[in-house]
């Protein structure tokens, strides 16, 4: 991680002695990016990692650094998921813990630039993945007596994104996902939390990267994602939306209150 606070030190030695010895994990996207920094976080701490992803040679690699599993899946396939979770059982007993991480760029708007093939695209590996993905692996954590459930949104799920509005709506959407089901789901003790990174190291940045450089904004390491993922998975939490900003300590993002219902001015 970037920062180098004493909190964040005292955290980090920490995360060096997090144990997940016993406890299975699903990481889709796992084969590149955030998804491998993850799988290998996991695995190091002791997890059992099956490694999911359209990448086959990627994944399979990822699977072999981890001594877990591999197995192919598109996850916006609802029966792909079921099928996924179905696999780690089948090779580990049950499931613990998935971090629902796959996703795409947009590459088109609402507007003259609209391609419907493109907005699927996206919405079935963006939203579909998490929500298909979170139904699939409901009945393995609560065989389990509970568990963590990770999702990957991003700082787009947080703040408006005019340049790509359909991907700001996709990560929004994981967002109030995570905030809902956190609350739903905990007295069945299974936490469900989403990471919001801003510009991390991944394939959905490679078309960026000139930008990037031009204005001077950092990469994420995708190491520092995958350490707020084992800080949320070892954690308490549940409905949280950790956001991770270069050279800033991640943490969940502070909503305001929505104001409720109130009485009628001038009673």
């Amino acid at each position: 991680m970037t920062v180098t606070s004493g909190a964040a030190v005292l955290r980090e030695e920490q995360m060096d002695g997090a144990t997940l010895q016993g406890k299975v994990a699903i990481v889709t996207g796992g084969a590149g990016g955030l998804g491998r920094a993850t799988a290998l976080a996991l695995g190091k701490a002791g997890a059992r990692v099956v490694v999911a992803d359209l990448d086959t040679q990627g994944g399979t690699e990822v699977a072999d650094l981890v001594g877990g599993r591999f197995h192919p899946c598109d996850v916006s396939d609802f029966d792909a998921n079921r099928a996924l979770v179905d696999f780690a059982q089948e090779q580990y007993g049950g499931v613990d813990i998935a971090f629902l991480n796959a996703g795409v760029t947009t590459g088109c708007g609402v507007g003259d630039d609209f391609d419907l093939a493109r907005y699927r695209r996206a919405m079935g590996a963006n939203l579909d993945g998490v929500v298909f993905g979170t139904h699939a692996v409901l009945p393995a954590l609560r065989a389990r007596g509970g568990g963590s459930i990770v999702a990957t949104a991003s700082l787009a799920g947080l703040a408006a994104v005019p340049l790509d509005p359909v991907y700001a709506a996709n990560k929004h959407a994981v967002v109030g996902l995570a905030r809902s089901l956190g609350q739903a789901l905990a007295p069945e003790n299974v936490r469900f939390n989403a990471v919001c990174p801003g510009f991390a190291e991944s394939r959905i940045i490679d078309g960026l990267r000139d930008m990037l450089a031009e204005q001077g904004l950092p990469v994420i390491p995708a190491q520092a994602v995958a350490d707020t993922v084992l800080r949320i998975v070892t954690g308490e939490g549940t409905g949280e939306c950790w956001f991770i900003q270069a050279d800033r300590e991640p943490e969940p993002f502070r909503f305001r209150n929505v104001p409720g219902p109130g009485k009628p001015a001038g009673t």
